[in-house]
């Protein structure tokens, strides 16, 4: 386990609360479009790529129109229907004191990072955009991270897979036990237990390293 190293953390439901304009632009989508979603199916999917949810509700002729609306509805619904949660600007404060980079690396397009990331006041040392899955391992292995925070079982996997320490928080679709056995290391009750874990944390490995500051 590395103790220095960016520390990456999910967006949607992990810094933010997105639900409530995520579920309005599809609903939107819906309207616009005249198909019929189920948004409590994209709910216990939050996470994946737009293009990927799309693909449960759209003919594959159809799924870049679905896509760009989307993203039309999000941007004009984001600044008011996003909501910053509870601990997460000071876990990203908990990184930066620490002297490491806080990254974001979430499969949102970066036109919909923007927005959702204004409406909160957050502001993050470095955004990847548009990364899921293995991409998200290949992107925390690139930057060196040392921990991943994220609301979603593949987000432990990625982390898992990167060697880097996945931290869950049980504030989007998955609860706990889905966290820890999808490769979570430890899931706190929520980021406002991140900075007094990460202090813990850089501490505890730094002593056994024998490299204590």
């Amino acid at each position: 386990m590395r103790v220095a190293g960016p520390v990456g953390f999910d967006l949607d439901m992990t810094l933010i609360n997105s639900r409530p304009a995520i579920m309005a632009a599809w609903q939107a989508v819906a309207d616009e479009l005249g198909v019929s979603i189920d948004l409590a199916e994209v709910d216990r999917r939050m996470g994946i790529k737009l293009e990927d949810e799309v693909a449960y509700w759209f003919p594959a002729t159809g799924r870049a129109d679905a896509a760009a609306s989307y993203r039309r509805h999000y941007v004009r619904l984001a600044p008011a229907l996003t909501f910053l949660l509870p601990g997460a600007a000071a876990a990203l404060g908990a990184v930066g004191a620490a002297g490491e980079l806080a990254v974001v690396v979430t499969a949102k397009h970066r036109v919909s990072v923007q927005p959702s990331l204004a409406a909160v006041g957050l502001q993050p040392d470095e955004v990847v955009a548009h990364v899921h899955g293995p991409e998200k391992a290949a992107v925390l292995a690139r930057l060196g991270a040392a921990v991943y925070v994220g609301d979603t079982p593949a987000d432990m996997a990625a982390g898992r897979a990167s060697g880097v320490v996945p931290v869950g928080v049980p504030t989007g679709s998955f609860g706990p036990a889905e966290l820890i056995a999808a490769g979570a290391q430890l899931v706190l009750g929520s980021l406002t237990e991140f900075p007094s874990w990460y202090a813990g944390f850089r501490y505890d490995l730094s002593m056994q390293s024998g490299s204590w500051e």
